[in-house]
């Protein structure tokens, strides 16, 4: 019961707590599915309900250890018309138990007693008046039904408030808490309180553009009319002979302006093609491999090494980054401490050649970058886990 009721609460925190997107204005925007809602369905609810008939409905309300009466299955079930102009049509029907040891009607309650309702309610939408509010649907409603309880039948006058919030076009949730007030009050019939926390969904949907849909919309006829004004006034300004010479002028300018811009991206592309030849020619000499456990460079390692501290002595100004990495097995905590380990011995053994510091960044990354699935929930060979254990070298800069 104390889980159900912090559900509740909680629903009701995110509710009143959500946030919504802007995105950034397009030149020529465009209608998508976020610009339209749902205007008219159909709403099936399943779900539980909880019932506090203690005889004192705006008091204490929520002693829950006492008041409240709640079933451990699904306890009710709605369906409903709703309309464009914010109204719904509901038919309800719910089943509850009062407990033994409960508060019913003033009373400690002696046995556990069944609970039946069937209730009518007309609801209004608030965004009507609220504005769209994205998946925040408040609602209020007001009804009439028959219920028994206590082992007392009786027509009650019903009022709700509640919300539901919608993950999609058709699946959300139905929060709502409802006051019964007995029609004609007799040997010793209180009114009570109805709280209900469902799963609904949405169908036989008809969409149509949500407020800001529509102020899109009108704003894409704009754009369009002004667009067709631009154009006939660029057609007529054509024709002017004036117009056609600084039209001409304008072209050899762009003329100008496109070959500089082609010689400065052959410039670049020149650039690009050369760091691909010095990456490709790093990469050639393949990564500095380690064995289990250990951060020591093997012979074949420093030849490596030697292989890339040539080409930086080739190309003065050069810059690269080394990268070092464990396979999965250990602690991350362990193995974090074991790529910094690879990654000093690795940038030590290239320094004591007399490249310059400034010229060697480097990085540990543990085990977070592995190359292969040979994470700890797959079991791999000794040859897949030692493609982790690496230095490896990219260029910065040169």
């Amino acid at each position: 019961m104390r889980a159900a009721f912090k559900l509740l609460l909680a629903f009701f925190v995110l509710a009143f707590f959500s946030q919504t997107l802007s995105g950034q204005e397009e030149s020529i925007p465009t209608l998508t599915e976020k610009d339209s809602i749902v205007v008219q369905s159909w709403i099936f609810t399943v779900g539980t309900n909880i019932v506090d008939d203690s005889g004192d409905e705006f008091g204490n309300l929520f002693d829950v250890q006492d008041g409240w009466n709640m079933v451990p299955f699904p306890s009710r079930v709605s369906i409903g018309r709703y309309f464009e102009n914010g109204l719904g049509l509901e038919l309800i029907g719910s089943y509850n138990q009062y407990k033994e040891g409960k508060t019913i009607d003033g009373l400690v309650n002696q046995e556990n007693i069944d609970y039946y309702a069937a209730d009518f309610r007309v609801s209004y939408d608030l965004n009507q008046i609220l504005g769209e509010t994205g998946f925040f649907d408040p609602y209020v409603g007001i009804g009439a039904g028959y219920t028994n309880a206590n082992n007392q039948g009786r027509g009650t006058y019903n009022a709700t408030v509640g919300f539901r919030t919608w993950f999609s076009d058709h699946w959300g949730l139905d929060i709502n808490s409802s006051g019964k007030w007995a029609m004609k009050v007799e040997n010793g019939i209180s009114n009570h309180i109805q709280h209900a926390l469902g799963v609904a969904y949405r169908f036989d949907v008809e969409k149509g553009l949500s407020a800001k849909g529509k102020e899109k919309l009108a704003l894409i006829q704009e754009m369009e009319k002004e667009q067709q004004r631009i154009q006939d006034s660029i057609a007529e300004a054509q024709r002017a002979e004036e117009e056609a010479r600084r039209l001409a002028e304008e072209l050899e300018r762009q003329r100008e302006a496109e070959r500089l811009a082609a010689e400065e991206r052959e410039k670049e592309n020149a650039e690009e093609a050369r760091r691909k030849a010095l990456q490709e020619r790093i990469d050639n000499l393949g990564n500095v491999r380690f064995a289990l456990n250990s951060s020591y460079l093997k012979s074949d390692d420093q030849q490596l090494l030697d292989g890339l501290i040539a080409i930086l002595e080739e190309v003065p100004s050069l810059k690269i980054r080394v990268a070092s990495h464990t396979d999965s097995r250990g602690t991350e905590k362990y193995n974090q401490w074991l790529s910094e380990r690879r990654m000093d011995r690795t940038v030590a053994y290239i320094l004591s050649k007399g490249i310059s510091k400034d010229r060697i960044a480097n990085e540990a990354f543990g085990e977070t970058k592995l190359i292969n699935e040979c994470d700890d929930n797959v079991p791999c060979s000794e040859e897949k886990h030692a493609q982790n254990r690496r230095s490896e070298f990219t260029i910065t800069d040169f």
